[in-house]
């Protein structure tokens, strides 16, 4: 790779129905050298809008699962330097300049971890085992690659050392309830599908006393009692996705 490529961002982001998003986002990484959607075939007008933007590279590919996607997406890119966001979370003037000048200095760090600032509707919701979360989002491409066996909630192993940026992600994820409720059932799907191939079987225990000790473990040792009502909805449905996952795991076991 010559130097002038070294120093170069590749934005990554997949989607599926994000009109509410798209335009928002991509306007969000106007600093990247390349911009790539990878599409699972939206039905709304996500495409369409993605379209508007001629610098923009789409990609339409059959949704399998969140890593053979992500994949796809680290195919396409150019450049070594990859900044994977999802469409819901936005950088802020700060975070964006100490990616480039992190990327610029030629760091030895492999990849970087982002905190996340949780929203909801709008506003920031502090506790509930989300004041801790943080997730890799830029990496090196050369030393990186996702665990295949991982169908949701996605592992990036990385070759090397981790840096922690110092400025928050913001991740707009709570919109309206039903919507934060659907993704967390398909995300319980998913990972009944991981489970299954591990050769998991759900037992009453797993079946009822897990998702309980989910809700009171947010709700009580992860502060989201301060969160007021907020926080009863947002560990509730983090606890419901942990049911869907065994209830789904039991009829695929049941099916097979």
């Amino acid at each position: 790779m010559s130097q002038s490529q070294k120093n170069k961002i590749t934005g990554l982001i997949i989607t599926f129905n994000e009109e509410r998003n798209i335009e928002e986002v991509i306007n969000n990484l106007d600093f990247v050298d390349e911009l790539i959607i990878v599409d699972s075939y939206s039905t709304d007008k996500t495409v369409e809008l993605i379209k508007k933007y001629p610098k923009v590279k789409l990609v339409q590919n059959k949704f399998e699962n969140y890593t053979s996607q992500r994949n796809i997406a680290l195919e396409h890119a150019n450049y070594n330097w990859i900044l994977f966001i999802d469409a819901d979370e936005r950088i802020s003037d700060k975070l964006k300049s100490e990616i480039i000048t992190t990327v610029k200095n030629e760091t030895t760090d492999s990849a970087f971890y982002f905190y996340r600032k949780f929203m909801f509707q709008g506003k920031h919701l502090r506790f509930s085992g989300w004041q801790t979360d943080k997730n890799i989002r830029l990496f090196q491409k050369d030393k990186a690659h996702y665990v295949s066996t991982k169908l949701v909630h996605e592992k990036l192993i990385i070759d090397g050392t981790i840096g922690k940026l110092k400025h928050k992600l913001i991740h707009h994820s709570y919109t309206d309830y039903n919507s934060y409720k659907q993704k967390m059932v398909y995300y319980g799907k998913l990972k009944a599908k991981e489970l299954l191939l591990k050769g998991s079987k759900p037992n009453i225990a797993l079946f009822y006393l897990k998702p309980i000790y989910k809700f009171l473990h947010s709700y009580l040792v992860r502060l989201g009692i301060f969160d007021g009502k907020k926080g009863i909805i947002i560990c509730y449905l983090n606890a419901l996705s942990i049911h869907s996952r065994y209830a789904e795991l039991t009829r695929m076991n049941k099916a097979k």
